[in-house]
């Protein structure tokens, strides 16, 4: 490997980085990567991967599983980190932070405790916390979510009315109007969330940040948002059955009630 390090730095023969350069996304590693053999002095062919093909196509012919990708030659360096380790350089760390999602739900969690509003309550009060942290900086949140939401990159207009439509759920789960409608939205949204992060994350192996609580949001895409869209699918499923339940229920007290007064009106016509 140093022989390796000492041709880069000095041969005319240039490196080749292979990177995901998908519309709308570029990838940080990738990114990184380049900046870093610039700033070494090291000449470079990049070659950008633009379709989701073409990464599936280059990781089977290589065997491997991330991007970027850096040669020297035939010899595969490995990725960013391993590229920095081999000029001697530290490489730079993800700024991922948790710290917004764990402040939010934990927060929505006192509030429902302490007014005593249940599970529905801290549904409701989550989402309507998400929205307001989306509606900060629309702009931001929409091009974030763009990203990886599956609905938004076929109908960019979803990307803006999304935290409306999120805070319409979260006021329906808090006001108990409309459950009904509120179950089936929630079940849609939900599961359109987590097929996209799913998509995103674990077959197209993006870095993304999540989009979750705001645009500018350093936390990462992955399990959470994948846990966030699933609950707030599985809370319309169960809305949906419990607001059903409670229709087939006053349906029956209704046909019992008209079943007693049938009885009694023809009793008294009979005597």
């Amino acid at each position: 490997m140093e022989a390796i390090r000492q041709h880069l730095t000095d041969s005319a023969v240039s490196a080749k980085v292979y990177r995901m350069a998908l519309p709308g996304h570029d990838c940080p590693w990738g990114l990184k990567a380049v900046n870093l053999l610039q700033e070494q002095g090291i000449p470079f062919e990049d070659i950008k991967l633009t379709s989701q093909e073409e990464v599936v196509q280059f990781k089977a012919q290589y065997q491997v599983v991330t991007t970027p990708q850096i040669f020297f030659g035939e010899t595969r360096i490995g990725g960013y980190a391993d590229l920095a380790q081999l000029l001697q350089v530290n490489p730079e760390k993800a700024e991922y932070s948790y710290t917004p999602v764990i402040a939010l739900f934990s927060t929505a969690g006192l509030m429902a405790l302490s007014t005593s509003l249940g599970v529905t309550g801290f549904m409701g009060i989550s989402l309507s916390m998400l929205a307001s942290l989306k509606l900060m900086d629309i702009e931001a949140f929409a091009k974030s979510f763009e990203k990886y939401d599956l609905i938004t990159q076929q109908c960019k207009p979803y990307g803006k009315a999304y935290p409306f439509l999120e805070l319409l759920l979260g006021l329906g789960y808090l006001s108990g109007i409309v459950p009904l409608a509120t179950g089936i939205a929630s079940l849609l949204v939900g599961l359109s969330g987590t097929v996209s992060v799913f998509k995103a994350v674990y077959m197209d192996k993006l870095a993304l940040n999540c989009a979750c609580v705001g645009g500018n949001s350093k936390a990462p895409l992955g399990l959470v948002s994948f846990s966030e869209n699933a609950i707030m699918a599985l809370m319309g499923a169960s809305l949906i059955f419990s607001s059903l339940g409670i229709q087939e229920l006053n349906v029956g007290q209704a046909n019992h009630l008209y079943r007693d007064y049938a009885i009694e009106w023809a009793g008294v016509n009979h005597r």
